[in-house]
C-alpha cells in the first residue's frame, strides 16, 4: 500500500467515526491529511458529499495552495484554505472542522469575547496543559464569507503544531500531528462545549 492509500484510509476511518456521531450534518465539515512535506500534499475532503457514505471520491490530492494536484472533476471543501494555512505554518499532520449544535451554540454565547476559558476540567489535559490549575483559552473568529479572509484570521491563531480555533457560528477546527491527536483534541472541545452549555442550564 502505498503513503497515499494509507492516508487515504486513515481519513476515511475518521470520517467514518465522525459521521457515526452525525457531526456532518447537511454535508458540512470536511478533513485533511498531510501526505508528503516537499512537496507539500494534503488529501482534502471533495465538497458538497455525503459523509455518511465511503467512496472513492471521498476525497482529493491538493497542493500547498489547495489546488487539484491532478484534473479532476471534484471540487476541493470550501474551507480548505484554513487546512492550506495549518500545513504551511506547523508540522501538523491533520486537521478537522466539524459543525455540532454545540459548538455553535458556544461560540454565538462568546462569540462577542472572542474567546472561552475552562479551567479546572481534567479533559483539557487532552491539550498537553497538566499543571492542576491550567485554564485553556479557545479563540472565536468572526465568520467572514469571504474565506480568502476567513483564513487571514485564522491564521493569526494558527502557531503551534496542535491548536483549536471555534469560528462563530460555523464550527470548529483543530488540528494535530497524527490524526489520532487531532481526534482527541476534537473530542475533547465538544465534551468541554457540551459541559459548558450543561452547565449553564444547572446555574441559571
Amino acid at each position: 500500500m502505498t503513503n497515499l492509500q494509507q492516508r487515504w484510509e486513515e481519513l476515511a476511518d475518521i470520517k467514518d467515526e465522525l459521521a457515526t456521531r452525525d457531526w456532518f450534518m447537511g454535508t458540512s465539515g470536511n478533513l485533511a491529511i498531510k501526505v508528503s512535506e516537499s512537496p507539500l500534499q494534503f488529501l482534502v475532503t471533495a465538497s458538497g458529499k455525503d459523509k455518511r457514505k465511503r467512496t472513492s471520491e471521498d476525497f482529493l490530492l491538493v497542493d500547498a495552495s489547495g489546488q487539484a494536484v491532478e484534473e479532476t472533476h471534484l471540487k476541493p471543501s470550501a474551507e480548505t484554505l484554513l487546512h492550506v494555512e495549518i500545513y504551511n505554518k506547523t508540522k501538523a499532520g491533520c486537521s478537522l472542522h466539524v459543525h455540532t449544535v454545540e459548538n455553535n451554540v458556544v461560540s454565538e454565547l462568546y462569540g462577542d469575547q472572542g474567546e472561552i476559558t475552562f479551567k479546572g476540567q481534567e479533559i483539557i489535559k487532552a491539550f498537553d496543559k497538566w499543571e492542576e490549575d491550567a485554564t485553556l483559552t479557545i479563540p472565536i473568529i468572526y465568520n467572514h464569507a469571504h474565506i480568502p479572509t476567513l483564513a487571514r484570521e485564522f491564521s493569526e491563531h494558527v502557531q503551534e503544531d496542535t491548536g483549536v480555533v471555534l469560528i462563530r457560528n460555523h464550527g470548529i477546527t483543530v488540528w494535530g500531528r497524527t490524526p489520532f491527536e487531532a481526534k482527541k483534541l476534537l473530542e475533547a472541545a465538544e465534551f468541554l462545549f457540551r459541559y459548558q452549555l450543561r452547565l449553564m442550564e444547572f446555574t441559571k
